[in-house]
């Protein structure tokens, strides 16, 4: 069998019954992280110029533009937006085998297709536990190391494909269909990295546009368009043109209850790229622990695994002088400034201003980061990080697995409800963020998602 045709069976055969309650609750945990960061990132300057050329094509569909009272687009318009919103933030969950996040690809897709078809709550839920594994699989089997080489981002290149296939589990596809509507992902899957060198918005569209891409192939194919069915492996096929250590194994396995990706996906609690997460969780723990001051430091090496050094901390030079809050959630120079200066890490401190101030130029001279090469023994299924700060009052060292949001040290319901109420203050009031708490934690009751959906619109500022 051709691996577009194992993904097709593994979409047609799941079913809601199928899935374990543990798997149940992390999809609705991970569907409440992502609504709360599409809503803020819907305020986002990036975000507005896709609110407007939605608004320029008129129309009056069912799509919800999360956070917005005056949209309502076709389904892959919808998924558009609000895939780019919620991107936005660097926010958004991560699946570490594969490095690439999942929510911002599969849920836009899944609420616009559900909305535009009256599914219910159940029929999201497993849709989008489907995106997640088939986003995962393909991921890891490409190798993510080897995809950034080529300078590709492993989110907007991978997630067409899983967009399909929530996409295809919500249109009731035939397997043909899916095989078909995979092929002509095929076509669609690009995501260049080159964003790194100029800060500009470019990676925020990525999971939006896969999401887009993936409900046109899906849709294509319901209509009769076809595609190779040898896209994936192909002498000229997907894998081919973005890695060179391809493992089909990854893909090809029965689901499983124990051993899926919806439970293998990490949550972010700082505002910046993931290859961040461990060192900014260790310079945040060291400076509290020891009361130091930005005045007590006198130096900080960062150890990290290899793949993150070219996205997060070289080139030195422009790592250490980034000029946009885009080049700063790719700084780690800059993630560790303001963790010592202003103890935390969210996205008061990633705003443009603070990117410019003179204290943070300053303390980004003391930061330097190296390669840990003991380190990626089990990357990527490990994300490790050491630290180690020297200052008047002594040195200091750490070491982290694990960063937090991991499942092995994981973000409690509680804490997610914060992250959530944090990034929601600015747009809902506080008994609409205890609303849609309390409708996403019984996301199985809902009969129409339409329901659910109409209330994602009326933010304070909508």
């Amino acid at each position: 069998m051709k691996i577009a045709e194992v993904i097709a069976d593994l979409i047609c055969d799941i079913t809601y019954e199928d899935l374990s309650e543990d798997i149940k609750n992390r999809t609705k945990y991970l569907a409440l992280d992502f609504i709360g960061l599409a809503t803020r990132g819907s305020t986002f300057k990036s975000s507005k110029p896709i609110q407007s050329f939605i608004a320029s094509l008129g129309g009056d569909e069912n799509g919800v533009v999360i956070g917005s009272n005056h949209l309502s687009p076709l389904p892959q318009y919808a998924a558009l937006a609000n895939g780019t919103s919620a991107h936005s933030l660097e926010l958004d969950d991560v699946i570490n085998e594969a490095s690439l996040h999942p929510a911002v690809v599969v849920f836009p897709t899944a609420f616009a297709i559900a909305e535009a078809n009256k599914k219910s709550g159940k029929d999201l839920m497993l849709a989008a536990v489907i995106g997640y594994e088939v986003m995962g699989r393909l991921g890891k089997a490409l190798n993510p190391t080897n995809v950034y080489d080529r300078g590709f981002h492993p989110t907007g290149v991978v997630g067409t494909f899983a967009a399909v296939a929530t996409a295809s589990k919500l249109l009731n596809l035939t397997k043909e269909q899916i095989v078909n509507a995979l092929g002509i992902a095929g076509s669609q899957a690009a995501a260049s990295m080159e964003f790194l060198n100029t800060g500009s918005w470019t990676k925020r569209l990525h999971p939006g546009w896969a999401a887009h891409n993936g409900i046109i192939a899906a849709e294509l194919a319901k209509a009769g368009f076809t595609g190779p069915n040898s896209i994936i492996e192909g002498d000229k096929g997907f894998a081919q043109a973005y890695s060179i250590d391809v493992k089909p194994e990854e893909v090809i396995f029965p689901f499983s209850n124990d051993h899926n990706y919806i439970l293998k996906t990490s949550i972010k609690p700082h505002a910046c790229c993931r290859y961040k997460q461990g060192p900014l969780d260790l310079i945040l723990n060291i400076v509290s622990e020891n009361s130091l001051k930005a005045s007590d430091i006198n130096r900080i090496d960062i150890e990290m695994v290899q793949t993150g050094l070219p996205i997060v901390a070289l080139p030195e030079k422009e790592k250490r002088n980034p000029q946009s809050s885009v080049d700063a959630q790719f700084s780690m120079h800059f993630g560790a400034a303001v963790a010592v200066l202003y103890k935390r890490t969210l996205l008061e401190e990633y705003d443009d201003q603070v990117v410019h101030r003179s204290e943070v130029k300053d303390f980004m001279n003391k930061v330097y980061c190296h390669r840990g090469k003991d380190l990626e023994v089990d990357f990527p299924k490990k994300w490790p990080a050491r630290v180690k700060i020297e200052s008047s009052m002594g040195i200091f060292q750490k070491e982290i697995d694990y960063p937090k949001g991991d499942p092995e040290n994981p973000m409690s319901w509680n804490e997610l409800i914060e992250k959530f109420c944090y990034v929601t203050s600015t747009c809902y009031e506080p008994n609409q963020q205890k609303y849609l708490i309390e409708e996403i934690k019984n996301l199985e009751r809902i009969k129409s998602i339409n329901d659910l959906t109409l209330n994602f619109k009326g933010g304070v500022h909508a």
